[in-house]
């Protein structure tokens, strides 16, 4: 057992290292701040190439890399029940008390809380993205997320847009919804040593290059900032299927002097790429939060975005530009900002930035939520059955289904197996 106070705690999600992201920074991160917390952390997720069975990451961080292969944007086949012996196993091994899942695209997300509550145990969740509600794909993952937390104890967003958004879709209660913003490590983006030269402007892109990061937005944006502006240069990081339209572009408009296509940039050399320009550029058509733009600020960027999301809420005024998200206002916004670089101290930037946001902090506030969700009651699987029911006429009888399948593979599982040291 584990010191008093102290939690074991498994971390699930489809998204993790070596893949790079939003949510693989925010699931590495907290987990080092909770482990020098005293707290136990583990880390399960799916096997990513050759990298398969138990690893073991800074401060002792264990992750099992579960032999299940993605088939879908780094998401796992759905099985419902073909993950129910692993997680148990690894729930039983290493004696968790909580299971934490991140983001709600995981397909091993879902099926890990689904097993934990089944076996007892609190589960918290963490929404890190934005849904709509009219399109096809939106619409069955607002179902699924429907099923997933109306059992869920407690549940974290990045943003209060974010938490609205995840409210709706979900019909969770507003009070179980608690919000914690990401963070970033400021010691490790810092501005570079001395003061660029503003003779030429370098604005800097680092995303993945697909529609929803707003690729076809920059197709537009670009060649129009560059003849309104002879001396703007852009660096483009990054790789995805719009890259091609980006390459076109700089051919079609004779912009290879000034448009520096990069590729995919490991997350540890982001901020070299940072360090050698003056504007970061965000053209995400949706975002709940935007780490990119904490990343920028960190190294003295000063930031032009569009206005989605939970983005307005992560900059001061005088740290970003905002715009819509179409060409003409985002062409405008960065002349504005081209006009405040003489004001934008790098080095003042990057102090506030670590008054703002820290990794530490938002261990902390986890650990509220934590503590929060371990003094809430288990209820029956009658009682858990009658939350499924309303999440829809069919929906729910489905859910209910499942649930009761669930349980009864886990029974059989105990009577194979042993019930040593199960929650129920």
């Amino acid at each position: 057992m584990g010191e008093p106070g102290k939690h074991r705690i498994l971390m699930v999600s489809d998204f993790f290292y070596p893949n790079f992201g939003g949510v693989e920074n925010h699931i590495y991160y907290l987990s080092q701040c909770l482990i020098k917390e005293g707290h136990k952390v583990v880390v399960m997720t799916h096997a990513y190439q050759n990298r398969s069975g138990v690893r073991y990451m800074t401060n002792g961080l264990k992750v099992y890399y579960v032999p299940w292969k993605p088939f879908l944007m780094q998401n796992t086949l759905p099985t419902f029940f073909g993950t129910l012996p692993i997680t148990r196993t690894i729930l039983i091994r290493e004696n968790i008390s909580l299971v934490h899942g991140h983001q709600a695209f995981s397909t091993l997300c879902h099926e890990a809380l689904m097993h934990a509550r089944t076996m007892g145990y609190k589960v918290v969740f963490t929404d890190h993205s934005l849904y709509g509600f009219a399109d096809v794909g939106s619409i069955h993952m607002n179902k699924v997320l429907q099923f997933t937390l109306a059992d869920v104890t407690q549940a974290i967003c990045v943003s209060h847009t974010s938490k609205e958004n995840t409210v709706l879709r979900s019909g969770l209660r507003p009070e179980k919804v608690y919000v914690i913003p990401n963070a970033v490590d400021t010691a490790m983006f810092k501005p570079a040593p001395e003061r660029l030269n503003r003779d030429e402007i370098v604005i800097v892109v680092l995303s993945r290059l697909v529609y929803r990061k707003g690729a076809d937005l920059l197709v537009e944006v670009i060649p129009e900032v560059c003849r309104l502006h002879p001396n703007v240069r852009f660096i483009v990081g990054g790789d995805g299927p719009k890259r091609v339209r980006l390459e076109e572009m700089r051919e079609k408009h004779s912009l290879q002097d000034r448009v520096d296509m990069l590729g995919a940039v490991p997350h540890a050399k982001v901020r070299s790429v940072l360090i050698t320009g003056h504007i970061f550029l965000n053209s995400s058509l949706t975002e709940a939060f935007c780490i990119a733009i904490l990343e920028a600020a960190s190294c003295g960027l000063l930031t032009v975005s569009t206005r989605v999301g939970g983005v307005p809420e992560v900059l001061p005024d005088d740290m970003v530009v905002l715009a819509a998200p179409d060409p003409t206002t985002m062409v405008h916004a960065i002349t504005r900002a081209i006009h405040m670089l003489p004001r934008i101290d790098p080095q003042d930037m990057h102090n506030r930035m670590k008054k703002l946001y820290s990794w530490p902090d938002v261990a902390r506030r986890t650990e509220i939520v934590y503590n929060r969700a371990l003094k809430c009651s288990n209820p029956p699987l009658l009682d858990r059955l009658s939350r499924y029911l309303t999440c829809g006429t069919w929906a729910g009888k489905i859910f209910c289904i499942v649930m009761i399948v669930d349980f009864l593979l886990w029974r059989l599982l105990q009577l194979w197996q042993g019930p040593s040291k199960d929650v129920k």
